[in-house]
């Protein structure tokens, strides 16, 4: 994995809370969906053992709505990268079918992006996100 990087990238008009919800959601995609992201189990000095967590730093950067459709654009086309995205249909939607339902009905030019998660080669996250800053 130290050759592999992991960004979100979120909506920084977002208020806080969402965008707290947003880098869970898509850092739980990530992690699921990602064979050697997250480690193995650690026994602490008491002998009791902690699960896993991610082996990767997970920078946090800021964007906006609009860039944040280019860069799914942009991410979408390169080969052997990991792309979650998450738009405001799936933050309004309170069930996941309701969620599927609204998703059928968009065009991907339609959709309000809110965040992207990415996991892939340090150069293609570097060259797609090298210029964002982190979220503050």
């Amino acid at each position: 994995m130290s050759d592999k990087k992991y960004v979100i990238v979120l909506d920084k008009n977002l208020p806080v809370g969402l965008q707290v919800n947003t880098a869970a959601v898509l850092a739980t995609s990530i992690g699921q969906a990602s064979e050697g992201v997250v480690g193995p189990d650690v026994e602490d000095g008491s002998g009791r053992t902690h699960q896993g967590i991610t082996q990767l730093p997970i920078p946090i950067l800021a964007s906006d709505a609009k860039s944040l459709a280019e860069l799914y654009e942009k991410a979408s086309s390169v080969e052997d990268l990991f792309l979650v995205d998450f738009t405001s249909t799936a933050q309004k939607a309170r069930h996941y079918d309701h969620y599927m339902q609204q998703m059928a009905a968009r065009a991907t030019d339609e959709l309000e992006f809110v965040g992207i998660g990415l996991l892939g080669d340090d150069s293609h996250i570097k060259k797609l996100t090298g210029s964002l800053p982190l979220l503050r």
